[in-house]
């Protein structure tokens, strides 16, 4: 592991798994929100394998980034240094691995922030995974509706359920591990959520992103977030209609939303490692 210093002065913690010869590429990966980036240890170790660097932050309020009794708390104008603090670590490690391509892997929160990203930093990666997203805007609106109980939102589907995280996979191991890890199961604060719902606008509108940039939208066709996949189609064709050319776009059937951590992982590892592979060559 090591820290780098935000533009607030937050020390933010990475982890970084790089294999022993030369890597082919780096796999930024940034995580959801309520989790960290240790729970990407075994995509990780498969990425390594197929030969590529991998980095993911614990982001601002989360993980060993997170001020002490603060999850969820991403402070002043936090949702836009968050994106500012994946820029600084994609520099980071280019600059520990020159001339190797980057590729930027954002699950759910991260993926969110990966879209702000494409919009204020595209020219710093090679390539874009979207896993776990949806069209952050009808995701505030389906979730308006929820009374402000975010997960209860995203378990309803799933009644009777097992547990309050069924949305999460199918796998009930690895649900019950995210119950119960300390590090795990919370929101963002108001003014966090706040600072994310100021930004769906934006998101709603891809502007400026070089055309040709790889982009792969992963997805279960389950996960809540998407409403059917009605919010994932959307997303996608909002990324086709800013011109984009290289979208490549899957969904899983009877996957839910932590597609890393479900009953096919499997295949969804290999799936990402063959596009990985493609893009940087």
């Amino acid at each position: 592991m090591f820290t780098f210093p935000s533009r607030d002065g937050l020390t933010v913690h990475v982890r970084r798994w790089v294999p022993t010869a030369p890597p082919r590429g780096i796999v930024q990966i940034a995580h959801g929100m309520g989790e960290h980036g240790a729970r990407y240890e075994p995509l990780a170790q498969a990425l390594v394998a197929a030969g590529y660097a991998v980095y993911a932050d614990d982001h601002r309020g989360h993980g060993l980034t997170m001020l002490p009794g603060r999850p969820g708390t991403l402070g002043d104008d936090g949702w836009n240094l968050l994106v500012d603090d994946l820029a600084a670590l994609t520099r980071i490690a280019g600059d520990n691995h020159p001339e190797v391509p980057v590729v930027l892997l954002g699950h759910s929160l991260g993926s969110f922030a990966a879209q702000q990203y494409l919009l204020d930093h595209a020219d710093l990666v090679d390539g874009v995974a979207l896993c776990g997203t949806t069209a952050v805007d009808g995701l505030f609106a389906f979730l308006a509706g929820a009374g402000g109980d975010v997960t209860g939102a995203f378990n309803a589907p799933f009644q009777p359920a097992r547990t309050e995280a069924d949305w999460l996979s199918r796998d009930e191991d690895q649900v019950d591990a995210y119950i119960a890890d300390p590090l795990c199961g919370f929101t963002l604060d108001e003014p966090s959520m706040a600072g994310l719902a100021a930004a769906a606008s934006r998101l709603a509108e891809p502007k400026g992103i070089p055309t040709d940039l790889p982009l792969y939208v992963l997805v279960g066709d389950r996960d809540p977030l998407n409403q059917g996949l009605a919010l994932s189609d959307l997303a996608v064709e909002r990324y086709r209609a800013a011109g984009l050319t290289g979208i490549s776009y899957r969904a899983y059937p009877g996957a839910r939303h932590e597609l890393f951590n479900e009953t096919n992982r499997d295949e969804v590892v290999t799936d990402l490692i063959a596009w990985l592979d493609t893009v940087t060559g």
